[in-house]
């Protein structure tokens, strides 16, 4: 009796040993028949802006994003202006994610009633896994036009002079958890200079960069270098911007403080006329809030 439980137990053995082998080849096999997947980086920057300048961010596809921005006056300007509270210059924009690669906005401006269309097209997605891609890289162009009244309207004046372009290669690489930069090339056209000295088509170059302090705190710097002898019938000068995010659900706060008025692109990378060491230096804020307009569509159970 004791030889035949001694047999059975043997055979049990084997068999769970034989089955256990088959078990780990199909998974070994279900293993080898996987997709490998692909780790898309995200939130490399909170905002469509790193401050006041863009960011490789667009609106998530079917999202709008109403963005508020608002500049205060200098402060140098004393108490009698308040340190630059009773001046005010403010920019609507919608910005909406047709698609995760594609972005489009449109914005007025209260700096000569300014209007600007925009799109932001995603061509390289930092990513690793079955893929491994170490930056994320955007396109970005804009068009915008001022609809204030002509300086001198004896003179013949033309509908494309109010017209300026501005483009813009986006490179950007998130390190680890905390820590983004971004490089930014562009070139600003001009249909109209004030006089022959000054160019039509200037080239800049930005670089921005991002520092988590928490979950939803971060701390940005953005610095933008306008190469010599294009803008000389005006003293503009290099931007730089410091601030803070704080996040806040749907909800994201921007707080800063520049020495460019300007509020997109165009006149922040041409036309900034404030100096940091004058005290020319503009407090400032951006509001972004997120709708879902479209719903994403959930996979089939």
């Amino acid at each position: 009796m004791n030889n035949k439980l001694l047999l059975l137990l043997a055979l049990t053995g084997v068999i769970f040993a034989s089955s256990a082998k088959g078990q780990d080849d199909l998974l070994s096999m279900m293993d080898k028949n996987e997709k490998p997947t692909v780790d898309y980086t995200t939130a490399t920057f909170k905002s469509t802006h790193i401050i006041i300048g863009q960011s490789i961010e667009t609106a998530p596809a079917g999202n709008l994003n109403f963005l508020i921005t608002h500049h205060f006056g200098a402060l140098n300007t004393g108490y009698e202006n308040l340190y630059g509270l009773k001046q005010a210059s403010i920019r609507l924009a919608v910005e909406y994610g047709v698609t995760k690669w594609l972005g489009l906005a449109v914005a007025i401006n209260t700096d000569k009633n300014t209007w600007d269309g925009s799109a932001k097209v995603k061509i390289l997605r930092q990513c690793k896994g079955a893929k491994n891609v170490p930056v994320t890289i955007d396109l970005y162009g804009n068009a915008a036009v001022y609809t204030t009244k002509w300086s001198d309207p004896t003179r013949t004046n033309y509908f494309s002079s109010r017209l300026t372009y501005d483009f813009q290669v986006m490179i950007a690489r998130k390190f680890g958890n905390s820590v983004s930069l971004q490089i930014t090339p562009s070139y600003v056209h001009k249909n109209i200079v004030p006089n022959s000295d000054d160019k039509n088509d200037i080239f800049n170059l930005s670089a921005g960069g991002r520092v988590k302090l928490s979950q939803r705190v971060s701390v940005n710097v953005e610095y933008s270098y306008l190469f010599k002898g294009q803008v000389v019938s005006t003293n503009a000068y290099n931007s730089l911007s410091v601030g803070v995010d704080i996040e806040t659900g749907g909800h994201v706060f921007q707080i800063f403080m520049t020495n460019s008025y300007g509020e997109y692109e165009q006149p922040i990378y041409t036309d900034t006329r404030g100096k940091w060491s004058n005290g020319d230096i503009f407090l400032g804020f951006n509001i972004n809030r997120m709708f879902t307009i479209v719903k994403p569509k959930l996979p089939k159970e």
